[in-house]
């Protein structure tokens, strides 16, 4: 398990007490932009002399600017500080049929997007995707690019970065990771879509996140991603979460994954769109978001498919509720537009596995469903400066040494 917790200010006073400090202030400058020095020392702890110090190193790395001034009775007006939002991230979402990349400042604003389809073979879809990369590169050379974020809908080896597990993209094993890498010359970062957007949640939110929150996503296929006691859940293999291959019915339909009955066969858009064209006079061959569109406008077989959805998205979550105990649930996927219709559903089947006590709220994700990943993957590459976990801290040390070396 991984901690993620980006609300922590408690100040060390190990060795490494200058880059958890760095970490603790940049992370407060991220939260409570513009703030004054002044503020940063009250509200982390800091002596105001290391506070100065530590944001004069963060100007002179280009992740935070001097903004505007603060008005005061008297004395001596304070300046303001706020991130930089010339660092940028390139960011990806890979999904069955197509793969959109952007281009996001430090704060989660995207500057442009594109897209492309996403094609069988890994290797012609890594090759596209760099070249896209490259060029929304190219298209911002005003900004300074800190890496590459990456959601895929499956699972990557913890150790090498390969995807390991991607059923609905119908790929073998793949290293994405390395010939992106080799291709773009930037620092890639890749992470499972469910993980992705619990990231979006943790990192954008408006609040502070649950202890115990379980991200579904409803897309292609289910996935989930699991935040346990403040800790993202991994697993062995890094698959932990995977709820969405889960069978509940053995004789159910063939799922992508090789089984049968499966969760995502029956709670997914595709699923959806199945129920529809099974009701439907016509065997007619839609898309999800023209299952959507029918919906609003009041189709009745296009409610009642959705209605049907809902149902199996909440029979689906029984296991999370009972087996995990979540405080918080949240939903992401272009269903919850129709949220009035199926929210109440959806909680009904939740409050029905609640054990004990008061079942775990659920809820729509804050963030667009078409942007979750995307600003998930922002998190996922900053994440490594703005964390002061051991292993981040780690990884800037390196950094520094190859920085002196070269």
């Amino acid at each position: 398990m991984r901690r993620l917790n980006f609300t922590n200010t408690q100040v060390a006073s190990s060795e490494t007490a200058r880059d958890i400090n760095r970490g603790v202030v940049l992370n407060l400058i991220r939260r409570k932009q513009p703030i004054s020095r002044a503020e940063l020392a009250r509200v982390s702890g800091l002596q105001r002399s290391t506070v100065s110090l530590i944001t004069e190193q963060l100007i002179r790395e280009k992740w935070v600017i001097n903004g505007p001034f603060g008005r005061l009775p008297r004395g001596r007006r304070p300046t303001f500080l706020r991130l930089n939002e010339r660092r940028a991230i390139v960011v990806a979402d890979l999904r069955p049929n197509q793969t959109t990349v952007a281009v996001a400042d430090v704060n989660g604003r995207f500057h442009s997007q594109e897209s492309m389809p996403t094609l069988s073979q890994p290797a012609k879809t890594a090759a596209k995707l760099a070249v896209s990369i490259k060029h929304q590169m190219q298209s911002h050379p005003e900004l300074i690019f800190e890496g590459v974020g990456i959601s895929v809908p499956g699972r990557m080896d913890a150790v090498t970065g390969r995807i390991i597990f991607a059923p609905n993209l119908k790929w073998p094993e793949f290293d994405l990771k390395a010939l992106l890498e080799d291709a773009t010359g930037m620092q890639v970062d890749m992470e499972n879509a469910a993980n992705a957007c619990l990231l979006a949640e943790a990192w954008f939110g408006s609040g502070d996140i649950s202890h115990d929150i379980v991200v579904v996503t409803v897309s292609e296929g289910i996935g989930t991603g699991l935040f346990i006691n403040h800790h993202l859940v991994k697993g062995l293999h890094g698959v932990a979460g995977e709820f969405g291959h889960v069978s509940l019915d053995p004789t159910g339909p063939l799922c992508s994954c090789g089984g049968r009955g499966c969760w995502e066969v029956f709670g997914s858009n595709r699923a959806a769109v199945r129920y529809y064209s099974e009701s439907a006079a016509e065997s007619e061959s839609i898309l999800f978001g023209d299952l959507m569109s029918l919906a609003e406008s009041g189709d009745s077989l296009a409610l009642k498919a959705l209605d049907r959805m809902a149902h199996e998205i909440g029979r689906g979550m029984r296991a999370i509720v009972a087996g995990l105990a979540p405080e918080e649930i949240v939903l992401v996927g272009e269903f919850t537009r129709q949220w009035a219709q199926m929210g109440p559903i959806i909680e009904a089947e939740v409050a029905a596995a609640a054990l004990v006590g008061n079942p775990p709220r659920v809820r729509p994700a804050e963030a667009d469903p078409r942007e979750a990943r995307l600003r998930g993957t922002v998190a996922l590459v900053l994440q490594r400066h703005f964390s002061a976990s051991p292993e981040s801290i780690q990884e800037r040390s390196q950094d520094r040494r190859l920085r002196a070396l070269t």
